[in-house]
């Protein structure tokens, strides 16, 4: 939970000198045509604000809105200040996704914006409700039902209701129940948590990194609940098979009760199998147990369905669209205040497009992610993104050889409550590029990662990030890894807290993998995080001017280059020759990289740990082959550095700190996390369980 004093929120301009903005979607445009939607409009009006009763008014859809901003433009062009298309308040249902490509954008002064009317909610909504429930009444599946179930779950037919693809059970294209708009959840054992592997007998031992395993999926389970699934039509394990940050969901091919024993469909686990390791079973009409749990019978398209409620208070939707916006090549356009939900994919899907915002969305309940952009010049701002399947924004743009940066920007959203099928790999935020940025974002409760990285220059800033990595070992709340020539990136003034991993059992806050070099990690605030600041074996790295507040421990920095992650020199020259390292723009922007070959490249050379606060928990553990690589200075390590309030959670330092002594700066702890702004979804945000 947040604390107040860290999360104290302002009203400020952030200023964004290289991104080009539109305005916002909350300045009037007296010179803009508007455009009407409505639920009760029709695609054969004007689409101006009249009475139906005159025989006009709003369109009944968005595809008509662009169509006739279409024809607006072939007509005379945009006007001045451009075309808004209003919605009026409702669900509006999509089978397809509405559809932007170039001829639909704006242009310099005369925007295209897309959003809601004010003081209205409006959706875009990818699923099919479904009203026609009836008792279940046949023998057979009273039968399989689980006795607890019986005069509880209900039916109705998919293929009555509309729907014509029924999709699969495990994969992209996939439907998902939701009630009282809150996934619900595919009938599983157990309902929560994980059984575990009690003997391994696929017959093809191997040894990874020294751990021993099999690649066959084959294996003794535990007790006699697998008897019961014997009859069931399409049973799935969702396993950690053998890494905790390696999940995967595998057909079951057979269950042998006599000699409990399950074994699965190939392919099999590209890292096989291992004692001990955890999994559930999913996809079981049987296991149908308890209130919101749903089950699918392809073949007859009748779902079950336990409600955790009456079903008069509130809609059942089942997920039918693959996505609800599209936008291939589009410039000049935002789209505001507009709520997403329950498509099969990813919300919104934007290639290669420049100067487009979207801001003040509410993106929910997606069987993918919220948002996928590339492009240029363009954001992602006080969204509030929750119950995705994937993860929430994704950016990808600029050029690496030339280093042109993407100015690409997420910036002020709420990311909660995420990757919930797909559950590792999948973050909050991930940049990649050149020049791209995540400030301001609230990140927390999700089962790995919140930010990853992977190019150049990308700055990440004012974040707050909890409770993350709770399914997963051996992960980074922030996470890059595997490249010397992903430079110039920064990690700035963000805090992190409560973050120690499945089971407690630890993972790490800012992790800088296998040979990840030349991070800044600068100026935050670690409070209860496992493996605070990470060094993987990379060079050039800088831990400067942090906090770190029971942290257990709160450096690690390690050698593995010149050991067990040796063999990683040749991938680590291919991806470095893949770069102009030694041109000239290279050479001056990256100096280290030039001859970094002829000084022991897989040697942590040029890392600095300066300037830091360490109270609490541990200070390090550095290898000791990492040692004398390593510069460390000037760090206040176990004394008092004199916090205004330790104990209410403010972590800002007296005026006679020992630490401003050492050279530490003030980090603007005020600053961080989401602010106020007309374009946030929602306002205040509180705390979240």
């Amino acid at each position: 939970m947040c604390h107040k004093y860290l999360c104290a929120r302002i009203s400020w301009p952030i200023l964004w000198s290289a991104i080009v903005l539109l305005a916002t979607c909350s300045t009037a445009r007296s010179e803009a045509i508007t455009l009407h939607v409505a639920l009760n409009g029709n695609d054969r009006w004007s689409g101006r604000l009249a009475a139906p009763a005159n025989g006009d008014g709003p369109f009944f859809t968005f595809q008509r809105a662009r169509d006739e901003i279409r024809k607006l433009k072939k007509q005379g062009g945009l006007p001045p200040g451009g075309v808004v298309v209003e919605a009026h308040g409702g669900d509006y249902f999509f089978s397809s996704p509405l559809v932007l490509t170039a001829e639909d954008s704006g242009a310099k002064g005369s925007p295209i914006v897309y959003e809601s009317r004010r003081g209205e909610t409006v959706r875009l909504v990818g699923g099919v409700e479904v009203k026609d429930f009836r008792p279940v009444t046949d023998p057979a599946v009273l039968k399989r039902l689980d006795a607890s179930a019986r005069g509880q779950v209900l039916q109705a037919d998919l293929k009555a209701a509309g729907m014509k693809d029924l999709g699969q059970a495990v994969g992209a294209n996939r439907p998902e129940v939701y009630f009282q708009d809150q996934p619900m959840t595919l009938a599983r054992w157990p309902n929560e948590g994980f059984v575990h592997i009690v003997k391994l007998v696929g017959g093809e031992p191997e040894k990874i990194q020294g751990i021993a395993g099999d690649k066959i999926g084959r294996f003794i389970y535990d007790g006699d609940r697998p008897s019961r699934w014997t009859d069931e039509k399409d049973v799935w394990l969702h396993g950690y098979w053998f890494w905790d940050w390696s999940d995967q969901r595998q057909q079951v091919a057979s269950i042998d009760t006599a000699k409990h024993m399950i074994s699965l469909k190939p392919p099999y686990h590209a890292y096989g199998y291992r004692k001990g390791q955890w999994y559930y079973a999913l996809n079981l009409l049987c296991e149908l147990d308890t209130p919101g749990e749903w089950y699918l019978d392809r073949p007859s398209g009748i779902l079950y369905f336990w409600p955790p409620a009456p079903l008069d208070h509130g809609k059942v939707l089942v997920s039918a669209a693959p996505s609800l916006l599209t936008m291939n090549a589009v410039s000049q356009v935002a789209i505001c205040r507009l709520g997403f939900a329950a498509c099969r994919g990813t919300a919104i899907v934007a290639r290669q497009v420049d100067d487009v915002r979207i801001a003040g969305c509410d993106l929910r309940n997606l069987g993918g992610s919220a948002v996928s952009l590339s492009g240029k010049n363009s954001r992602v701002e006080g969204c509030e993104i929750t119950n995705t399947d994937e993860g929430g924004i994704s950016l990808s743009g600029g050029d690496r050889k030339t280093l042109t940066p993407a100015n690409l920007a997420a910036d002020n959203n709420h990311i909660h409550h995420y990757s919930r099928w797909n559950r590792m790999y999948h973050p909050a935020i991930a940049l990649n590029g050149v020049g791209c940025r995540a400030t301001h974002n609230l990140i927390h409760h999700a089962p790995h990662e919140a930010i990853t990285f992977g190019g150049n220059d990308h700055l990440l800033e004012f974040n707050e990030i909890h409770h993350v990595c709770q399914e997963s070992n051996d992960a980074g709340a922030i996470y890059a890894g595997r490249n010397w020539t992903m430079r110039g990136n920064v990690i700035r003034h963000n805090y992190l807290h409560d973050i120690s991993g499945f089971r407690q059992r630890g993972c790490v806050g800012v992790y800088l993998d296998d040979q990840f070099s030349s991070a800044e990690i600068v100026g935050n605030l670690f409070c209860r995080v496992t493996s605070a600041a990470f060094i993987g074996g990379g060079r050039d790295c800088t831990i400067a001017n942090n906090i770190f507040v029971d942290c257990k421990p709160a450096l690690h920095i390690d050698a593995r280059g010149l050991n067990w992650c040796a063999p990683e020199l040749p991938r680590m020259k291919q991806s470095l020759e893949a770069m102009p390292y030694r041109g000239p723009l290279w050479a001056a922007r990256y100096p280290k990289l030039v001859s970094i070959l002829d000084d022991q490249p897989m040697a942590p050379k040029g890392d600095l740990i300066a300037r830091n606060i360490f109270v609490g928990g541990r200070w390090d553990n550095i290898e000791s082959q990492a040692k004398p690589f390593l510069k460390l200075q000037d760090n206040l390590i176990g004394q008092d550095p004199h916090f205004v309030d330790r104990q209410a959670g403010n972590f800002q330092l007296k005026a006679d700190s020992p630490a401003y002594r050492i050279g530490f700066q003030r980090i603007p702890l005020e600053k961080i996390g989401l602010y106020e702004s007309p374009e946030r979804a929602t306002w205040p945000v509180g705390p979240k369980p």
